[in-house]
């Protein structure tokens, strides 16, 4: 083997990709109740969209993306995360023309440079929701109920809602001036990059994860303290409606989230241990960053499949079971050409398997020429609910022996009735 896949990437196959699969499927559903349209954007995109919109002082832009000059000497970043290209997308093709508001969701690849974690991974498979032309706390609400009903289906039990506030750009001033002030007493004690962030963007220090800087912030100035009148309105409003629709939920003072475009509600779904699941929160600014004669409201999340499958693991939640072979068909005297100019014995046979599959089941068959013996101990390996072996008698007769391989028993079915009779046995 020339090489392997590169540090940070997974292969999908097995039980893990049923595992994907499934859960990709209930997000769709769970989108399809909402009444949430798929969107599908580029897996890169030019480099200046994640720099206005995700932020230049963030970790993201900093240190985490995959930029490259491509052969047109454009700069290109594989996206590492999907707000921004659905948003994108969103301005391109005019969606804020069509009745508003506007609901995405999005199954998308995503890349960040990082040092691979158990549940986070440096190519990673993401689920997310935007929700566009809304300034009503409603909107966070439903897609926390989104989220809840999503969690609840996944069979997750420890992991409850954290939001907070973290106000609008108009009294982030004020709680700015008082961070900063609150920052500047410890500064010789901050991480390098967090001295950096007081200058550039103070509410980064709040997010920083080294220790240090973490002890020093637990004590910092809160954002729900300086709100305005307008964000503390909505924050308030958002609380009463979660109360009222018995959606759990804890005021968490150091959620501001990591990326640059948040604006007063930020939300996370966090496990006992203090590990994120998902999260996302209000970005009114966002649109209006990328396309300065638009003004939009909008919120959403982002939760990664990874750290779905993580968790179930952590929490030893059963996966959910693979759907076996409903039959194999076992051919006998497949090598043998077909008698006077008829049908093979192997076509006929591969005849039946394909009919049986257009009606509904799950059917192997032998590729490899192998013995009765052998395909009977593979339709063993392979878990199949059935066997039957068709050869020139089964053919002649119309008839053939069908048999349970949990106990044995064995049952004589027409070919004829074997749609009839596998759709009774389900």
């Amino acid at each position: 083997m020339i090489t392997q896949k590169p540090k940070g990437t997974q292969d999908w196959y097995g039980s893990n990709m049923n595992q994907r699969t499934r859960i990709e499927a209930l997000a769709r559903e769970l989108c399809q109740a909402y009444h949430i349209q798929e969107i599908s954007t580029p897996v890169f995109e030019h480099t200046v969209l994640f720099q206005r919109g995700v932020g230049e002082t963030t970790d993201v832009v900093q240190k985490e993306m995959y930029t490259f000059e491509d052969k047109g000497g454009r700069s290109i970043t594989l996206k590492p995360e999907g707000t921004a290209g659905a948003i994108r997308a969103y301005l391109e093709n005019n969606l804020y023309a069509e009745s508003q508001p506007t609901k995405l969701f999005y199954m998308t690849q995503a890349f960040r440079y990082e040092q691979p974690q158990s549940g986070r991974l440096r190519q990673h498979h993401q689920f997310g929701v935007e929700f566009i032309g809304s300034h009503s706390s409603l909107a966070e609400v439903e897609l926390i109920t989104l989220l809840t009903e999503f969690i609840r289906r996944l069979g997750l039990t420890g992991v409850g809602l954290h939001i907070n506030s973290i106000g609008c750009p108009n009294c982030r001033k004020t709680y700015h001036e008082a961070l900063v002030g609150y920052l500047s007493q410890y500064e010789d004690q901050l991480c390098a990059t967090c001295k950096e962030r007081m200058k550039k963007n103070p509410l980064r220090v709040i997010d920083c994860k080294v220790p240090s800087c973490k002890e020093i912030v637990k004590n910092a100035p809160r954002t729900i303290d300086y709100l305005d009148e307008e964000c503390k309105a909505h924050f308030e409003e958002l609380c009463r409606l979660l109360k009222e629709l018995g959606i759990p939920y804890e005021i968490d003072t150091g959620i501001v989230r990591g990326l640059d475009y948040y604006t007063k509600t930020v939300f996370e779904f966090i496990n006992k241990e203090g590990f994120t699941l998902c999260g996302g929160g209000r970005y009114d600014g966002l649109v209006h960053e990328l396309d300065e004669k638009q003004d939009i409201p909008a919120v959403g999340f982002g939760i990664g499949i990874e750290r779905i499958l993580y968790f179930l693991e952590q929490e030893g939640v059963a996966p959910w079971p693979e759907r076996g072979v409903d039959l194999y068909v076992g051919i006998l005297g497949g090598k043998a050409a077909a008698s006077e100019g008829g049908p093979s014995v192997k076509s006929t046979a591969y005849r039946l398997v394909t009919r049986l599959r257009h009606a509904g089941l799950t059917v192997e068959t032998d590729y490899l020429d192998r013995s009765v013996k052998a395909q009977m101990k593979y339709a063993n390996k392979i878990g199949a609910r059935y066997s039957l072996i068709l050869g020139e008698n089964e053919l002649e007769e119309g008839r053939v022996i069908v048999k349970k391989m949990e106990d044995g028993s064995q049952e004589e079915v027409a070919l004829a009735d074997l749609e009839n009779y596998f759709s009774a046995a389900r």
